[in-house]
């Protein structure tokens, strides 16, 4: 393991320089995905603290001039995307974009809210990427947590759209990881509370086990999921944490605090269940819980002590939409999330509670990844043409029939004069 974290570290070293040798474009062909998207995010960060540092010395349109960089790099992005690329290759393009869009939305709301030096909320509350003095590894900053990048091997798995929320929640389990605590997103199914945990992860660096916790589980069984977090610094999260027994909960709460205490006591290593272990500082656990749900246990005081709780309620779909769009290629991205997101909307309130209906983030998801297949099979083609094809594709199938007439009256009022011919194999 520790072979592969100085293989990494090695290749970001080598990997800065050439930023500014080559165009950014052909640079990110050159690198792994991991690395790409960690340097990107490092140069991002330089480049705004230099844009304050302008702005000090009276240079009025130096945010603005990041934010006109941001869009042109955008733009770029999106004719890549638009190209013929490798599976692995278009993965990692897609990602860029997604951290793209959110480093263009930073600027934007740094103009609208005419911010005119680095040490307010609003730069400060985002994860900026900077590298250790003396160590020359990288180190992330949040709000005045500071986080060691942990270089562990994440590959390429894409990355999420970072939205408002996402970045509440960010802000929050930084800040539990700061005060030696433990994190509890909690809210509904499929609002992204186990996403965000190992987007966050993947962020620093770190590797994120996900645990479906389930009243079969004793403290024997979390016992040893702790040993081994805390051995090797993972994070663990605990799904649906409150279908543990009370009884198994309870003993839960003694198990972390004794890891907890050991971190803040800055132990190499430490006295387990009647077992010496090692330590690295590293370990966190988060555990996520869908409240109001049949069968799920009230958390124990001594437990919800040890966590700091963020409520993660609806996620901001436009947004979502509207970034995954971009991500997928498309130009007219904004007018297009607006139209999909409002046909869901209003799906899902004139549509009867049927459980075979869905209309979350998963639903989403899988529509957007169709239309941009479908995109790319069939250049030029008009880009409404192609959302409105994914959009009738996945849906017609599930409505019921009497229904149906709602549906098709939905999609003719959004996508007016829209009605592309139906594909026959």
């Amino acid at each position: 393991v520790d072979t592969m974290r100085a293989a990494l570290f090695a290749e970001f070293k080598t990997s800065l320089p050439k930023y500014d040798e080559m165009p950014r474009q052909k640079w990110m062909f050159e690198q792994s995905a991991q690395n790409t998207i960690t340097v990107s995010r490092m140069i991002f960060t330089q480049e705004i603290n230099e844009a304050f540092d302008q702005l000090e010395e009276g240079n009025d349109g130096a945010i603005k001039d990041m934010w006109q960089k941001q869009v042109d790099q955008l733009a770029g992005l999106i004719e890549v995307v638009n190209g013929s690329l490798e599976k692995l290759d278009r993965k990692k393009v897609l990602t860029l974009c997604t951290i793209d869009v959110h480093a263009r939305d930073v600027c934007q709301k740094l103009l609208d809210e005419r911010v005119d030096e680095g040490s307010a909320f609003q730069w400060q509350s985002q994860l900026r990427y900077g590298v250790h003095e003396k160590t020359g590894k990288l180190l992330i900053n949040v709000c005045d947590a500071d986080i060691d990048y942990m270089y562990e091997y994440i590959g390429s798995p894409g990355c999420l759209v970072i939205t408002p929320l996402t970045d509440r929640c960010v802000i929050t389990l930084t800040q539990a990881q700061r005060l030696v605590l433990g994190g509890a997103p909690a809210g509904p199914a499929g609002t992204g509370k186990t996403e965000t945990v190992k987007d966050l992860g993947r962020a620093l660096g770190i590797q994120v086990y996900v645990f479906n916790c389930s009243d079969q589980m004793d403290y024997k069984a979390m016992g040893m999921t702790y040993k081994g977090l805390a051995q090797t610094g993972a994070w663990g999260c605990f799904d649906e944490f409150n279908r543990i027994p009370v009884s198994v909960l309870s003993v839960c709460s003694t198990q972390y605090k004794t890891v907890l205490d050991a971190i803040r006591a800055r132990k190499q290593k430490f006295m387990f269940e009647d077992v010496e272990i090692s330590l690295r500082p590293s370990i966190m656990a988060f555990i996520t819980m869908n409240p109001g749900y049949p069968g799920r246990a009230e958390l124990p005081e001594s437990l919800k002590a040890l966590f700091r709780p963020i409520t993660v309620m609806v996620p901001d779909r436009q947004l979502i939409m509207e970034n995954m769009l971009m991500a997928e290629g498309f130009v007219e991205a904004k007018m297009l999330a607006k139209k999909f997101a409002s046909l869901y909307y209003l799906l899902e309130d004139m549509l009867s509670p049927q459980t075979h209906y869905d209309w979350g983030l998963r639903a989403i998801k899988s529509v957007l990844v169709v239309a941009g297949s479908l995109l790319r099979a069939e250049e030029g083609k008009d880009e409404s043409d192609v959302l409105f094809r994914a959009l009738r594709a996945f849906n017609i199938p599930k409505i019921l029939a009497a229904a149906m007439v709602i549906v098709r009256g939905v999609l003719a009022d959004l996508f007016l004069g829209v009605a592309p011919p139906r594909r026959r194999a």
